[in-house]
């Protein structure tokens, strides 16, 4: 699925044969529907890698991508450069990165640093580290964007309501809060791939979900989107905790734990869960070494939910074909976050 208007049936713009909306090529004359959309993609790309546009390149190819029938050179040309874009995206983030932070800070004024300065050295330390305080908005600005869509909003509300009759509305909150912070994890990562999805969708007693409308082209991409949701989330349940600490309320004691133990959930190795997708990206002896780390959690800690993640990894292990190449960020990050999240789960809840 992509965004590109397509009516219930078009007509060839070469030979005007009637066909399908969903036909990429005219079955008549064989010439490609969106030719000359293509050729527009095409120059956009062209014009973005000319000026290191990474990032927008890898967006404009990966469009082209989905008006390309499969068995086409032009398709495996393409899908080749979207690969080379998105491992280059992938091991330098600041390609990304940079773009983000230069949109929020275009319109900064140039002298702002002498202002500051007279501030003294507070002032020059902000100025100093801008493009973190760049990067601190960027990604509070992304946290607002699904609260700009009116499914997200009323899904939303719709599952607060369930959890507020469950188990009161601090609760409920909190736990919303969490969720949408590890759903908008994958939103994140998908926009760093350049690859389009709606905003979160809550699905009352279920959690939420974010539909694609293109396709992870690689394992790696996969991976990277999947195991981006428990990694914010991990990051929802740590700023609780610290809460916790700060104000010794116990409901965010509880919020902390509860999160936790739900993108503990996620990372069960099975499709279509986080954990699935993060194990289509590892080797067979990348899954064993974590297969191993979830054994060592679960007799350390006695957490119940791990033997689930134990009996998926090794059933995953045994039956699904492993990837050739190691992805040694997704074994890591995979890993890590069962063991954080495991000592999260963990967390005392003073009644």
């Amino acid at each position: 699925m992509n965004d590109t208007v397509k009516p219930e049936g078009i007509t060839c713009p070469g030979c005007s044969h009637y066909m399908a909306a969903s036909m990429l090529s005219c079955p008549s004359c064989n010439r490609l529907v969106y030719a000359d959309r293509l050729k527009q993609i095409s120059n956009d790309a062209a014009g973005k890698e000319t000026a290191g546009d990474i990032a927008g390149a890898l967006t404009a190819w990966r469009e082209a991508l989905t008006l390309l029938p499969t068995n086409t050179k032009q398709h495996a040309a393409i899908h080749a450069k979207v690969e080379d874009f998105s491992r280059r995206i992938d091991s330098d983030p600041s390609l990304r990165k940079a773009a983000e932070q230069e949109e929020v800070l275009k319109n900064q004024d140039k002298g702002m640093g002498k202002k500051l300065a007279g501030l003294g050295a507070a002032g020059l330390f902000f100025w100093k580290f801008k493009f973190l305080l760049a990067f601190a908005i960027t990604k509070g600005k992304l946290l607002l964007l699904g609260l700009t869509k009116a499914s997200t909003i009323f899904s939303m509300i719709a599952a607060l309501g369930l959890y507020w009759a469950l188990w009161g509305w601090k609760f409920a909150l909190g736990l919303i809060v969490s969720i949408y912070i590890h759903e908008m994890g994958h939103v994140a990562a998908l926009r760093k791939f350049g690859i389009k999805a709606t905003a979160p969708l809550f699905i009352p007693g279920f959690g939420a979900v974010v539909r694609l409308k293109q396709i992870p082209t690689t394992t790696m991409e996969n991976a990277r989107v999947g195991l981006a949701g428990p990694l914010w989330g991990l990051g929802a349940s740590v700023a609780s905790l610290i809460i916790y600490l700060i104000t010794h309320s116990a409901i965010f004691a509880a919020i902390a734990s509860v999160g936790a133990w739900i993108n503990l959930f996620n990372l069960i190795p099975i499709l279509p869960l986080d954990g699935g997708r993060g194990f289509q990206a590892l080797t067979r002896n990348q899954r064993w070494l974590a297969v191993a780390a979830i054994g060592i959690a679960w007799f350390l800690t006695g957490e119940g939910l791990l033997i689930l993640l134990l009996i998926a990894g090794i059933v995953f292990a045994l039956t699904k074909n492993p990837n050739q190449n190691p992805d040694h960020v997704a074994a890591i990050q995979y890993i890590g976050l069962v063991a954080v999240l495991t000592v999260l789960t963990r967390i005392h809840v003073p009644s």
